[in-house]
């Protein structure tokens, strides 16, 4: 299947590891000219290379912490300025930590609610003129569960990322501009190695994950890839776990 994205652009954050990773590879593949942005340039560097001896073009590489004070419209604003617009964007950039107490203090909140739901925003509202003026764009919003277990602080951000997302893309739809989430399940990356114990996850796979195993990062990509491409153009608004069937919820 031709995705006709040939001649597209792309920011994609949190792009050294894993998902954000795996996107900015397949995106390149199909013959997008990436610009890849997250904290460490070494690694950013490696996977330009990684991506122009696979036969793609050369990415812009944007080393930055989306977590400082201005930085979404800094970045915006510079990938713009390095790729001439922005088609695609592909915020991928988050993370997550252990369950707090109900004591816990007021900055343990506001960490988890600034990388995973207000950076996402702000810079998807920095690169959103630029596709309304345009009449097109894609929004992908790699987020996750949002059903809580226990308290954990990073829930309650990717809750209001789903919220958002739904009311966004009914604002810009009618600009040839979707937005959509996916939510990870057990990914194969970087943090989940260091969180889960090899023990651990092959415990889970057995008793908990339909398909017997973890995901591998490329098989989340293929989604992303496919929602930002223009055949993808009727579908807006969603939440599309990418799971192995692990999550119990029908919809």
């Amino acid at each position: 299947m031709d995705l006709q994205l040939v001649g597209k652009t792309a920011l994609v954050t949190g792009a050294t590891q894993g998902i954000g990773r795996a996107i900015a590879r397949g995106l390149a593949a199909e013959g997008v000219q990436v610009c890849i942005a997250a904290r460490r340039k070494q690694l950013l560097d490696e996977l330009a290379g990684e991506i122009v001896a696979a036969g793609g073009l050369a990415p812009r590489v944007i080393a930055i912490d989306i977590v400082q004070k201005g930085a979404p419209e800094h970045l915006a604003a510079s990938a713009v300025a390095e790729l001439g617009k922005v088609d695609i964007l592909v915020n991928s950039a988050g993370g997550s930590k252990p369950p707090i107490t109900i004591d816990a203090p007021e900055e343990a909140w506001e960490e988890a609610m600034t990388l995973n739901y207000v950076r996402v925003r702000q810079l998807t509202h920095a690169v959103l003129p630029g596709m309304i003026e345009r009449h097109w764009g894609r929004i992908i919003n790699i987020s996750g569960k949002s059903e809580p277990t226990r308290l954990v602080a990073v829930l309650p951000a990717k809750a209001a990322i789903h919220a958002w997302s739904k009311g966004l893309s009914r604002e810009v739809g009618k600009h040839g501009i979707t937005v959509n989430c996916i939510g990870p399940g057990r990914i194969m990356s970087e943090q989940i190695r260091k969180k889960y114990t090899d023990e651990f996850r092959a415990k889970e796979s057995e008793n908990d994950i339909p398909v017997g195993r973890y995901g591998e990062p490329e098989e989340l990509a293929c989604l992303a890839i496919f929602l930002a491409s223009p055949i993808a153009r009727y579908i807006t608004g969603t939440l599309m776990p990418v799971d192995g069937g692990m999550r119990r919820f029908a919809y």
